[in-house]
């Protein structure tokens, strides 16, 4: 297996259908070892729809190359109340990124 599991997490605002579901966001990735390139993502978003459209948002960028990239993308794209919390919780995965990468 060329590719290994990593997750940040976030607080969820108010107001929100998931915090029906859950008190915090987690965004999960996939990412290629080598290269450190997103595989696969998912969040804990409420609809399946949010859910696919962040994972269609994330796949393919390269953390190497930063988070910066990213965050611009989902203040871009997404306009929903979570737009913070995925900020948030990809700026999470990233640290979590960096201590794995750097062993």
């Amino acid at each position: 297996m060329n590719t290994y599991f990593i997750a940040g997490h976030a607080k969820l605002p108010q107001g929100m259908a998931a915090r029906n579901l859950y008190d915090s966001l987690t965004i999960t990735l996939e990412l290629d070892f080598k290269y450190g390139v997103i595989v696969e993502a998912s969040c804990t978003l409420a609809t399946e729809h949010g859910r696919e459209f962040i994972r269609q948002l994330l796949r393919g960028h390269c953390l190497k190359d930063g988070i910066g990239e990213l965050i611009d993308r989902v203040q871009m794209h997404y306009r929903g109340k979570a737009g913070q919390a995925i900020q948030a919780g990809l700026k999470d995965v990233y640290a979590q990124f960096e201590l794995v990468s750097d062993n």
